[in-house]
């Protein structure tokens, strides 16, 4: 159960009841709704993530969901399962995510990415070996999107974790 009640939609602007029934009033918004403008802003940024630039959607949705799992986040991890398959991660990949090291169904620049993932949240930053193996691999651009959706989903997964947000059932939320 949350640690504090989730926002009443019918209580918001018009603004943040779109924004709410844009995301299916799923429990995550719900909770940030209490501060209006920073689910706006949450919302833009998350967005840009998984709608703009030029990395790879499945790259992109592993390390989410990598995120997620080293977090401790089940939320997450949960959501973020569900739209990898609909970018086109397997369920092989979607199963072998906790111990992603010894499976073979991850592609090179995957296992990369999967290795700069988890530097990145369980380091200072990730070495310079694992940090240029994936620069080698990626555009700017993409190796700046990748580290930009694994911060932002550390924030995401440290947000549901401090709220103690209840899962959905699977057809309620995308």
């Amino acid at each position: 159960m949350a640690r504090i009640a989730y926002s009443d939609p019918a209580k918001h602007n018009e603004r943040t009841r779109e924004l709410l029934g844009k995301n299916r009033n799923a429990n995550i918004f719900r909770m940030m709704a209490h501060s209006p403008a920073y689910l706006e802003q949450y919302c833009r940024l998350g967005g840009a993530i998984r709608h703009k630039g030029e990395l790879d959607p499945v790259v992109r949705e592993l390390a989410i969901t990598r995120t997620g799992i080293l977090c401790e986040a089940p939320y997450e991890v949960v959501a973020h399962k569900r739209i990898g398959k609909n970018v086109g991660v397997t369920d092989e990949q979607n199963e072998a995510l906790e111990n992603w090291q010894s499976a073979t169904c991850f592609d090179e620049v995957q296992r990369a990415a999967l290795a700069f993932t988890d530097e990145i949240v369980m380091l200072r930053r990730p070495l310079d070996a694992t940090f240029n193996s994936i620069a080698s691999k990626l555009t700017p651009a993409a190796l700046v999107e990748l580290q930009l959706a694994v911060g932002f989903y550390i924030m995401t997964s440290k947000f549901l974790e401090t709220f103690d947000i209840d899962m959905q059932p699977v057809t309620e939320v995308v």
